[in-house]
């Protein structure tokens, strides 16, 4: 039976709302499609939903209360309810009064690319230590960050908290609720450019995260990265008196020494706080092994085995549409190799993804094909950005490219034509021709930002698997 996460007293306590009658929430839920029976129910209000019309169906699924802030028609006789005068701003105390309450050590992480991928690996080696509970998915926002911390037991030893940005102003409250020991920043690039003038500008919303650090806490920046002095001081300015720095310069805190490096995953030796260690990774990619690196030193960092943790390293699993292998058999016979990084881009991560694609072998007669949708949020950089891309996939043994939106026709434009195979405005009308295309032997790439919706392209491209062979 789970544990009490939630009564309605200490949520009142938090929450300053007033309830109907006493009850106990196991868990916190923003979704009744897929909440568990004993959580709590928060009616978060999207650009496209109000939670508040679910609220029913919730405590028809299970529900041990709603939080609401309105008044509700067709609730049952009696039902539990707690109504506050903000959802957000009660999601917010929660999270706070959560945090509070529960001495974890807490690692934050943040960066304009593998903060997803870090946070997974921080969650498996953690784990490996003591109870560790940790953003899942991608909830580093507003509402994810505060859910995140709701949701965390009370006995609870480690919290990784993955905190994102679009926007300057966003990360400090972040990085104050959360409290982080430790704060690992992976990198800062040219990402969400739309939304800042300069790229020092992204490193200065990013150093954000500085603002919740105690003093004795540490920061854990790339040292590869060119904006790390920007970083390290900002930390510094922040009051944090310790930098660990990371990345393949040897005078960085930790190290690469040599890396193996596989389209199935790559063999590490590196140098961590002063000691040696040999350690797997199933995730393919240089990026992953860089960004290993960062985790193991923020487990130091947080005066955890970072041996213990680096074993731990070879169960971390590619988290969905961030970079999956998927062979899919094929109608006729054989089969090809999907490498699915739908969910979302930038240029780093499409180059960092290709330079996968090169080292991925095809079978008899295949071909290595590309099939890239717009990166959003890139302001007036967007066309040269694009175009950009050509030489690395050029370099990645590409024979043939697909491309959806107006900004990827201009990078098709930049490509031989021989090599540009086609072009849509959207992933879905994209999709047939894709499905069309493939045969037996071929590694086909696809990515690109979350809003281009290059998902629909993954589904096509399985869905040509016949029902028996999954069966």
């Amino acid at each position: 039976m789970s544990a009490t996460l939630w009564n309605a007293a200490d949520a009142v306590a938090a929450t300053g709302g007033a309830t109907s009658r006493d009850w106990q929430a196991t868990g916190v839920s923003i979704d009744s499609r897929t909440i568990a029976a004993g959580d709590l129910f928060v009616a978060v209000k999207g650009d496209n939903f109000d939670g508040h019309d679910y609220a029913r169906d919730a405590l028809g699924r299970g529900a041990a209360a709603v939080l609401v802030e309105r008044d509700l028609e067709g609730l049952p006789a009696g039902a539990p309810v707690l109504k506050v005068g903000s959802i957000l701003e009660a999601l917010n105390s929660l999270g706070r009064f959560q945090r509070g309450r529960v001495s974890a050590k807490a690692i934050a992480v943040t960066g304009s690319v593998g903060k997803t991928g870090s946070k997974e690996m921080l969650r498996v080696a953690l784990s490996a230590l003591g109870r560790t509970h940790a953003s899942v998915a991608s909830f580093n926002n507003h509402i994810g960050a505060p859910l995140t911390l709701a949701r965390m037991p009370l006995d609870t030893q480690y919290l990784v908290s993955e905190l994102g940005m679009n926007h300057p102003g966003e990360l400090g409250p972040l990085s104050a609720m959360v409290k982080p020991d430790v704060a690992l920043v992976t990198t800062v690039e040219a990402v969400h450019a739309g939304h800042f003038n300069s790229e020092e500008a992204i490193a200065d919303a990013k150093a954000e995260i500085f603002q919740g650090v105690p003093e004795d806490g540490v920061a854990v920046l790339n040292r590869d990265n060119r904006h790390f002095p920007r970083l390290r001081d900002a930390a510094r300015k922040a009051g944090i008196r310790r930098i660990v720095g990371f990345g393949s310069d040897h005078y960085a805190d930790a190290f690469l020494v040599h890396a193996e490096i596989s389209p199935t995953g790559s063999r590490v030796q590196a140098v961590i706080d002063r000691r040696r260690l040999d350690y797997r990774l199933s995730a393919p990619g240089k990026h992953w092994v860089m960004n290993s690196l960062g985790v193991l030193a923020g487990i130091a960092a947080l005066g955890g085995d970072v041996a213990q943790a680096a074993e731990a390293l070879v169960r971390v699993e590619v988290p969905k549409g961030r970079g999956q292998h998927i062979d899919i058999l094929l109608p006729k016979g054989g089969a090809l190799r999907l490498i699915d990084e739908s969910y979302n881009a930038s240029a780093p991560a499409i180059r960092a993804a290709l330079e996968v694609l090169r080292m991925t072998r095809t079978g008899a007669g295949g071909r290595r094909i590309v099939i890239l949708g717009d990166m959003l949020e890139l302001g007036d950089s967007a066309p040269a950005t694009h175009e950009g891309l050509a030489p690395a996939i050029l370099d990645a043994g590409a024979e043939l490219v697909l491309t959806v939106g107006p900004n990827m026709a201009r990078l098709g434009a930049a490509l031989p034509k021989s090599l540009h195979a086609g072009h849509a405005d959207t992933a879905e009308a994209l999709a047939p021709l894709a499905a069309a295309l493939v045969r037996s032997g071929d590694v086909v790439l696809v990515k690109g930002s979350l809003g281009m919706k290059m998902a629909r392209i993954v589904e096509a491209l399985t869905a040509l698997q016949p029902s028996q062979a999954t069966a």
